[in-house]
């Protein structure tokens, strides 16, 4: 069975224990409490703060030689008692190499010192005065010393472990104009240790937590944070013990401030995620190739953490915020870039008429309010859109209505084209049975309708706008030469998932009229309607019955194109994201479904309009995706 180090999971803890400063003695104690209880959770990395074994705030008692021996023996207890333990610590404390003492943060594992690498950069302004006990580690000579009888590696260096390969630096390093985080990046680190020792200010936190996730999302890797707690003397200063885990730009865990018997936050980062993002970014090998390599690096073996222990959690709606501000922040946003890319494109053809085929359905209704606002940012009237109603033999009383008064409230133009005489006669005309309801019988109806539409355009001197989705492009649930046609695409980087939510943003801020509409359009069924509706005038076909959960499909296509997540690594995320809300069964059914409609779909995603970006995952062929069409899924497919 697999564990969930082979999907690319490592957990990290970042620790702030008690202290007792100036007693590295009774330091070790509190620190290896923080190690079992970091071990006991599943860590793999533990990180332990800047000077954990004598305290950062010991000041001109770092120039007496008893704290330094008693620091070494304190480290020495460390070792025999972690010797057993396969758990990679990081933990501060002062080293003489030569005739100069550094601030180093010491790397160890099983009882052995893997590393020991010197503080950069020494603050010595305002409160803080390193530079009155420390050397920088740009001063040292040595390349190795003696530390609790072992020889260690000493300066700057990188510690692979597998997928995993860790950078260290300490406190100020962090906050200097070039982080030595950004050079060990650059050279394959992908987690960043930083031990530290950050006093706490009014608004500090808020600082740090930004430097922390931003430095994250630079280097593009997984960075942990463990400053000094509430033992630290507060003659002038007060230290909060900040535990803080991001990854690539967002903070995964944080741990409590200010608490005397110790803080810990721990996260499962995730490795794969990661490169995967590295390999795209051309930019960061630009900055590996000028500033990367060059640097030792010490090798060992990582624990395994296992399925049980791998508690990160997963959004089962990745394209949508779960916070209701930020989700209306962000639906505020993706309307103004899909209104501003079609007002673009209308301003630039010359045309001042937009035409739309409106259904009822929650993709169409999109379409209008982004062209509704579109004509608002170019100053034209609401009457310059031309809506066109083209029932067919699945159309339902439903969305008909919906779709009659939708126009109506918006105030743009509405003409109706039955289109029911015209397929009859197509299908007379190749030969199809109309009581033969199959791919034909449908996509008859939905060519029919793009070339009304797209003559239309002609005629009235328009643009004509395409409703499709991202999550229909991605499983090919379009017409080819069909609804798959436009002339500009204003929903084609758009999820289903968060159609949905745009729709409702909108109705949240329309008059009372169009706003019940659009309620009325977001309960609605997803159909394609190209089937008869059942006895009673119901729709008969729904999209989802046919091809899977929408929220399935849009989970699956972001970890898929975002992150390359292989199929056992997708059915992982989904049980994980998704809980007891679908059965393994059915996440397995469904993601075959998926990765099968994924490949054969290519040739229609290769030929698509223009359309504008709005997400981090796209399906253009021009920029986003680029695939050949018959590329075999075989491999894809195989668990």
């Amino acid at each position: 069975m697999k564990t969930a180090s082979d999907f690319g999971f490592v957990k990290v803890a970042a620790c702030s224990p008690r202290l007792a400063l100036a007693n590295p003695a009774k330091n070790a104690g509190y620190l290896l409490e923080s190690v079992l209880a970091a071990s006991a959770a599943g860590a793999q990395v533990i990180l332990l703060p800047e000077l954990c074994l004598s305290g950062y705030t010991a000041a001109d008692l770092f120039h007496q030689d008893r704290l330094i021996r008693q620091c070494e023996a304190a480290l020495s207890r460390i070792l025999a008692e972690t010797a057993g333990n396969p758990a990679v610590i990081a933990l501060g404390i002062p080293v003489r190499a030569g005739s100069a003492l550094y601030n180093c943060a010491v790397l160890i594992q099983s009882g052995k010192i893997l590393g020991a690498v010197p503080k950069e950069y020494l603050p010595n302004y305002q409160e803080f005065y390193e530079k009155r006990w420390f050397a920088p580690g740009s001063a040292a000579m040595e390349e190795e010393i003696s530390l609790c009888g072992q020889e260690v590696p000493f300066g700057e260096m990188l510690f692979r472990f597998g997928e995993l390969t860790i950078g260290m630096e300490v406190c100020e390093d962090l906050w200097v104009p070039i982080p030595p985080s950004s050079r060990l990046a650059v050279s394959g680190a992908n987690l960043i240790l930083n031990l530290s020792a950050s006093n706490e200010l009014v608004a500090k936190d808020a600082y740090r937590k930004e430097l922390i996730s931003g430095q994250s999302g630079r280097c593009i890797c997984a960075y942990a944070y463990a400053s000094a707690g509430v033992g630290e003397s507060t003659t002038d200063l007060v230290f909060g013990g900040a535990c803080t885990i991001a990854e690539n730009g967002a903070i995964l865990a944080e741990g409590e401030r200010f608490r005397p018997d110790g803080a810990m936050a721990a996260a499962c980062i995730d490795l794969s995620r990661l490169m995967a993002e590295r390999r795209k970014n051309g930019s960061f090998h630009d900055c590996a190739a000028v500033y990367g390599g060059g640097m030792r690096v010490v090798t060992g073996e990582l624990p395994a953490l296992s399925l049980e222990q791998m508690d990160r959690p997963y959004d089962p709606a990745p394209f949508i915020p779960s916070d209701q501000k930020t989700r209306a922040e962000r639906c505020r946003e993706i309307f103004a870039i899909q209104s501003c890319g079609l007002a673009r494109r209308l301003s630039h053809t010359g045309m001042k008429r937009a035409v739309i085929g409106i259904s009822g359905g929650l993709d169409s209704t999109l379409a209008l309010l982004v062209a509704h606002e579109a004509m608002k940012r170019l100053g034209y009237p609401s009457e310059n859109i031309l809506c066109v109603t083209m029932p067919g033999f699945g159309t339902t009383d439903r969305t008909y209505q919906n779709a009659l008064e939708l126009i109506r409230s918006l105030g743009a133009e509405l003409r109706e084209v039955d289109i029911k005489p015209s397929c009859l006669q197509h299908m007379q005309d190749i030969g199809h049975d109309p009581a033969v309801h199959d791919v034909t019988y449908e996509n008859t109806q939905a060519r029919e309708r793009t070339q009304i539409l797209m003559d239309l355009a002609n005629k009235e001197g328009g643009l004509l706008v395409g409703t499709g989705d991202l999550s229909e492009l991605a499983m090919g649930w379009c017409t080819y030469n069909g609804d798959h046609m436009s002339m500009y695409g204003v929903n084609a980087s758009v999820p289903k998932t968060l159609v949905r939510h745009l729709v409702s943003f909108v109705a949240d801020e329309s008059d009372p009229r169009t706003a019940a509409v659009l309620r009325e359009v977001l309960d609605t069924p997803v159909s394609p309607e190209l089937l008869p509706p059942d006895e009673n005038g119901q729709i008969q076909q729904k999209t989802e019955e046919n091809i899977g959960p929408y929220e399935l499909h849009d989970f699956f296509l972001y970890h898929f194109l975002r992150f390359g997540c292989e199929r056992d690594k997708l059915a992982f995320l989904a049980r994980r994201a998704f809980g007891e809300k679908y059965a393994p069964e059915t996440i397995e059914k469904w993601l075959t479904v998926f990765l099968r409609r994924f490949f054969v779909s290519q040739f229609k995603r290769s030929c698509l309009p223009d359309g504008p970006k709005v997400g981090s995952v796209s399906l253009s062929p021009r920029g986003d995706w680029r695939m050949p069409s018959d590329a075999d899924m075989g491999a894809f497919l195989a668990e």
